[in-house]
């Protein structure tokens, strides 16, 4: 019997139930704009699908469920042999296999598969991101493992099939398969040609042994992986399966399994090679060049998943502000909430238009679009990835006490916000990556210019930052000292050019203020008062069925 002192007034319903799709204008007209007419029509059905489960309350109870029982490592089975299995919860097989069979790993041989998959991504995130890794890690071995046909032949099919098979089990048995990856070892981090990992051949062609370790290995409960290790010839890149074609375990001895900030639903772990078999990918010697498409494809993915993660916390505070009453009124009609919301808004809008359009440019796959890539996506991954943690720190304080609760989920959002700065090469790595661009890539700074430049004369304050960022690569003294300003100045000059030219005028107009323009305090909330911040934080809504 509830207490006589205990009328519960004033609470916000639950955002659940509603198509994380539709709901989202932006990402929703980022589809439109990017998937040619012809195959439109099946796109928004599928994502109009995902999008649906993804708001449900099955797909948040999964998602609760599988952060609440993180993966546990079996090492050995009851008589002593080693078996090295990672156990996961119903609810991590459940969503995994959702993911795989909306095409979250099939984005290469289809059409505007890039952006269809990237939408995908972003939506599915939402309902819970740690199973994220595995999924963007088979997505992005493709690449890598087109370096040799003969490899691809057999392994292609498998990463972009459209069904999920749990267990270890000989490949050629599986109808799907996932992938994982393995570079980063104790001695040396980002430095992966300080690794000290060896590879030996064997008489067999393309076979070897390794020998090594690895500190941080990606989703170990996957059926291969993608290494770097020392080979005769130089650093190589090598696949690793962990069932043999004879349907023995491959030697992979998983010594522990992180204990993480975030990201509790998934495995990452170390592991050890002994004797370990494995099958050359690309030339010896050249392991960072065959390997470093899946790293660009990667990194597209941390955009992407930060993009998603800002959503969910920026959707849950309008929503929480809509129905919560405060000094007379909704809390989201308060000038001071309103500004703090459009502020937050206006970073999300901002990082998903920038992630669908890097996406579209896989699609299109051309010398142009290449080069942009090249330039654009390590200076978005550094800023996006960075932002995600401020905003959903932002987020979750609109929600008061409420959002410091576990229940409300925010701080599950709070906890996965870092992860996507530091995987695939934290903030130093990619600002060195833009310089490395610029000094060695001329027709990427053109073909940078080039995109900017089809909003120039559309905004002043767009036209002076671009201007700012000329003058600034004009003095390239202690040029490394300045790598951040300048792929922190490279994002913001791309994200207003893409509002300028596709959003509505209240939101270029208010980036363009604050962002480009300089009217911005250091904390969110301190947007010009004078601009339509009511109609920017109205797009942002989410409006449950």
């Amino acid at each position: 019997m509830a207490a006589t002192t205990h009328t519960v007034t004033n609470q916000v319903p639950p955002l659940v139930g509603h198509d994380v799709l539709a709901t989202d204008r932006v990402l929703s007209e980022a589809v439109e704009r990017h998937v040619e007419p012809g195959v439109l029509p099946v796109a928004l059905e599928e994502l109009g699908e995902l999008g649906r489960a993804a708001g449900s309350a099955q797909a948040q109870e999964w998602g609760a469920q599988a952060n609440a029982h993180p993966p546990v490592l079996r090492t050995h089975d009851r008589y002593g042999h080693r078996v090295d299995e990672v156990e996961f919860h119903p609810a991590w097989h459940r969503l995994l296999g959702h993911a795989v069979s909306a095409g979250l790993t099939d984005a290469w041989g289809r059409p505007a598969g890039h952006v269809r998959r990237a939408a995908g991504f972003l939506v599915w995130t939402q309902a819970e991101a740690g199973h994220g890794c595995p999924l963007s890690m088979t997505h992005a071995a493709v690449p890598a493992l087109r370096t040799d046909p003969e490899l691809a032949a057999v392994w292609e099919p498998l990463l972009t099939s459209h069904t999920y098979v749990e267990g270890l089990r000989n490949p050629r048995e599986k109808a799907g398969v996932l992938f994982g990856m393995g570079m980063t070892e104790k001695q040396g981090g980002s430095d992966v040609r300080s690794n000290t990992t060896r590879a030996e051949p064997l008489s067999g062609e393309g076979a070897y042994l390794l020998t090594g370790h690895k500190w941080f290995c990606s989703a170990p409960m996957s059926d291969g992986f993608l290494v770097l290790a020392q080979a005769p010839g130089g650093l190589s890149c090598f696949l690793v399966p962990r069932v043999l074609p004879d349907g023995t375990r491959n030697v992979f001895l998983i010594q522990r399994l992180k204990d993480k900030l975030g990201n509790r639903s998934n495995a990452s772990a170390e592991v050890e090679f002994d004797g370990t078999w494995a099958r050359l990918v690309g030339e010896e010697g050249r392991g960072v060049r065959t390997i470093i498409e899946m790293v660009a494809a990667t990194r597209l993915d941390c955009v992407v998943g930060s993009a998603a993660l800002m959503r969910q916390a920026v959707a849950q505070a309008v929503h929480h502000s809509t129905y919560r009453s405060v000094f007379g009124g909704p809390l989201i009609d308060k000038p001071l909430m309103r500004n703090v919301l459009a502020d937050l808004a206006l970073e999300s809008e901002a990082a998903t238009v920038l992630a669908m359009r890097l996406a579209a440019a896989y699609d299109a796959d051309t010398e142009a679009e290449r080069a942009f890539l090249r330039l654009a996506l390590p200076a978005a991954k550094y800023w996006v990835t960075k932002r995600c943690t401020a905003v959903v720190g932002e987020a979750l304080e609109c929600l008061g006490g409420n959002g410091y609760v576990e229940e409300s989920g925010l701080p599950r959002l709070l906890r996965e916000a870092p992860l996507n700065s530091i995987w695939e090469g934290s903030g130093n790595v990619q600002a060195l990556d833009v310089l490395r661009a610029l000094q060695r890539e001329p027709q990427a700074l053109d073909a940078f210019l080039r995109e900017v430049g089809k909003a120039r004369g559309a905004d002043h304050r767009l036209d002076a930052a671009i201007k700012g960022l000329l003058t600034e690569l004009a003095d390239l003294d202690g040029v490394e000292g300045r790598a951040r300003r300048l792929a922190e100045r490279f994002a913001l000059v791309l994200q207003g050019s893409l509002l300028v030219r596709w959003a509505p005028p209240e939101v270029a107009d208010t980036f363009c203020a604050s962002r480009l323009g300089g009217d911005w305090g250091a904390a969110f909330g301190t947007l010009p008062h004078s601009l339509d911040l009511a109609s920017v934080v109205a797009r942002a809504r989410p409006v449950a069925d």
